[in-house]
């Protein structure tokens, strides 16, 4: 199942404790060919980027950076796999990890809005 993610926004509907996003977040996704970006802001973060590789499955492989309300420069590495809901909405279920801060670990899921 190929999953082209272009023009497609997304938002967060649960995340872990130690993550930035929240329901306020906005994820505007771009996708030319393999490559996916991403700017996304709101909610704790004042402003964010991602880069990413979509394999056949639509599975992300990606990196981050976003500078968060406390004017902290944080990054991340996450991988995202899609589900397609019954209605027809792409669900993403991210295991993601600090690289910088505390490293620690977490689990989101965000949705298209």
């Amino acid at each position: 199942m190929k999953i082209n993610y272009n023009n497609k926004k997304f938002r967060p509907v649960q995340n872990t404790q130690n993550g930035e996003t929240t329901e306020e977040t906005i994820f505007e996704y771009k996708q030319n060919g393999e490559i996916l970006t991403s700017e996304y802001f709101g909610g704790k973060i004042q402003k964010g980027h991602l880069i990413g590789l979509v394999d056949e499955n639509g599975n992300i492989e990606m990196r981050y950076h976003q500078v968060n309300e406390k004017g902290q420069l944080m990054t991340g590495i996450c991988f995202s796999k899609p589900e397609i809901l019954t209605n027809g909405k792409i669900r993403l279920y991210e295991t993601w990890e600090w690289t910088s801060g505390d490293k620690s670990k977490g689990k989101s899921i965000i949705e298209k809005c």
